[in-house]
């Protein structure tokens, strides 16, 4: 029986990685912020699938709490052998607009845990000679679009330079590209959702278990609907600045900044 470990395991996509892979047999470690959320969830899994799954508490907004989880990652006598860097959140508000301290925390949660995590995940698997990671990223990694884009961007560039690095290593490498999934994003950053188009939205647990199927065939990056590949597709053949032009005024419209 095999674990993995989720951050960001108690709302959206991380809990349906959790109930995914609970379903299929593996143990977890669920990391989220709240201790009583976890709790619960952790009992949940246990009771409906039998399976054994660790709490750990942690704030991936700081250090201590990006070193605590690594701590874990790096554990060789009870290994993880799946990592699912899926903690994110989006901040309300134009460019400017944002205060710094909200950006440098955005930073911090996309680029650096994920960089640190994944490092710490890759080199104890490496040694084994297997293991998987997902980092969740976005399909605004795609389009001009501030802070939140950019730091998607960096992620789905990362994940697959780590990839081609660990090729043949028995690792496997994923960024994961969504859409809107009908999660507590958008509450949480303060943002209404009304405007959005029905089809745009995804389901969580689709998305979690086309995911683990692309990671199986060993994809590098996964737009998990055929709607929202097609729309990358298109988005390639528009012009950088006027794509910059529609993106600004669709991301103020529907999404993070």
């Amino acid at each position: 029986m095999t674990t993995a470990l989720i951050t960001g395991s108690t709302s959206g996509i991380g809990a349906a990685f959790a109930r995914r892979l609970a379903a299929d047999g593996h143990d977890l470690v669920l990391v989220a912020r709240d201790t009583g959320r976890l709790r619960e969830q952790a009992t949940e899994l246990h009771d409906r699938h039998g399976i054994e799954a660790e709490v750990l508490t942690a704030d991936l907004a700081e250090d201590a709490g990006i070193e605590a989880v690594a701590e874990r990652l790096r554990d060789r006598k009870n290994p993880v052998d799946l990592l699912i860097n899926n903690a994110g959140f989006g901040n309300k508000g134009r460019y400017l607009d944002v205060p710094m301290t909200d950006e440098l925390r955005m930073l911090k949660v996309h680029c650096e845990a994920v960089l640190r995590l994944t490092s710490a995940a890759a080199e104890t698997m490496r040694e084994r000679g297997r293991g998987g990671v997902v980092n969740v990223a976005s399909v605004a990694a795609f389009v001009p679009r501030g802070t939140y884009g950019a730091s998607k961007a960096w992620v789905v560039q990362f994940t697959q330079g780590a990839a081609k690095d660990l090729a043949n290593s028995g690792v496997r490498l994923m960024a994961l590209c969504p859409g809107f999934v009908r999660t507590e994003f958008h509450d949480r950053a303060g943002m209404g959702t009304d405007n959005i188009p029905k089809w745009m939205w995804l389901d969580a647990d689709k998305v979690a278990m086309t995911a683990l199927a692309d990671l199986a065939r060993g994809k590098t990056l996964s737009i998990p609907d055929p709607r929202y590949k097609t729309l990358m597709g298109a988005a390639k053949l528009v012009p950088r600045g006027m794509l910059g032009t529609l993106t600004s005024r669709t991301g103020r419209k529907y999404g993070p900044q």
